[in-house]
């Protein structure tokens, strides 16, 4: 299947995010990757991959899904939104060749995570959109091998990519940037109702397990009135029961004087999401037990006791439930 669409006048437009970038033999697109080589839109990058890591599947974030398990993380180059304040930008921005990465064949990267016995791949570091096709190709084998999937996005895609790419993912994490459509223009060149069409479309149209991370910014994302705004949006639209993590932003790229989040300002969005019915809240890039803990949404037992990225206590039975009242946790658990 092709994701792109010719013109008569030898330019091809690509489909595969908003912005369907018209490139002429030669050019690449807004993220610096995906390139008109001639007769169709392709992926010089492909297999040429950044940061393969084993981490623990609390670090995507993904607090619900296969807890304290290992997951094989890797990304590439590029980038298809336009974040001031990337905390990735050595990979998101760079315009170096990505010939000089370790080059492996999808198979390659499911035998690593085998090897290293690993309970899924995660898509992360960058947006795996931009690399679908290489992500898509690692995802078929990994299923086959038993592997689960992981997608880290920012959700700005188009429907028929959206379609074919989630249709392989198990879990998937969106940076739901900010809730405002002045944030996402100004700071990011893009469109935020993509991104809550894509929300809608992951919890409605797909089996993803699905968790939010908003990088609050002072200033600039973090007012009361856009948290309770974004929180009623959620509960209405996805249910009460997604998990969100508001992550510490730290000044990087082009907000390099921009003061990184203070605890205050994470603990505020948090008692605010809880108030406002969201029943999963968690405060990231932050050392705080209480705040990166999952309770238990019905009589507020502790579930999952997490130490930075560690689980430190868990008190869910073999089915998932809570120990004491027996109440279902929203996921998936080993």
């Amino acid at each position: 299947m092709s994701y792109y669409t010719k013109l008569d006048d030898n330019i091809i437009i690509c489909e595969v995010c908003p912005r369907r970038c018209h490139l002429r033999k030669g050019q690449s697109g807004f993220c610096h990757i995906r390139v008109n080589t001639g007769d169709m839109i392709e992926l010089p990058s492909y297999g040429h991959i950044t940061g393969l890591a084993i981490d623990p599947i609390e670090k995507k974030p993904l607090f619900h899904f296969l807890p304290s398990s290992k997951t094989l993380s890797f990304g590439t180059y590029g980038c298809n939104m336009g974040c001031k304040f990337c905390q990735n930008f050595s990979i998101t921005k760079t315009k170096d060749s990505p010939f000089n990465l370790p080059f492996f064949e999808p198979h390659n990267v499911v035998e690593q995570a085998l090897l290293h016995k690993c309970n899924s791949i995660a898509f992360t570091y960058n947006d795996p959109i931009v690399f679908f096709e290489y992500a898509l190709d690692v995802a078929k084998i990994a299923k086959s091998a038993g592997l689960k999937t992981i997608a880290v996005s920012a959700g700005y895609v188009l429907s028929k990519v959206r379609k074919d790419f989630f249709s392989y993912i198990d879990a998937v994490n969106i940076d739901l940037k900010a809730f405002s459509q002045n944030f996402y223009k100004k700071n990011c060149a893009a469109d935020i109702d993509i991104v809550l069409d894509t929300l809608k479309y992951i919890k409605k149209d797909t089996r993803c397990w699905l968790e939010i991370t908003t990088l609050l910014i002072e200033g600039e994302n973090d007012s009361p009135d856009e948290i309770s705004s974004m929180c009623d949006w959620i509960v209405k639209n996805l249910g009460e029961n997604v998990p969100l993590h508001f992550s510490a932003f730290h000044p990087a790229y082009k907000f390099l004087n921009i003061p990184a989040t203070s605890f205050q300002t994470l603990n505020n969005a948090y008692e605010l999401a809880k108030k406002k019915g969201v029943n999963y809240v968690y405060l990231g890039n932050v050392r705080d037990t209480k705040t990166s803990s999952t309770y238990c949404k019905n009589c507020g037992s502790l579930l999952i006791e997490r130490d930075w990225f560690s689980v430190t206590k868990y008190n869910l039975d073999d089915f998932g439930r809570c120990n004491i009242c027996k109440t279902p946790c929203d996921g998936f658990f080993i």
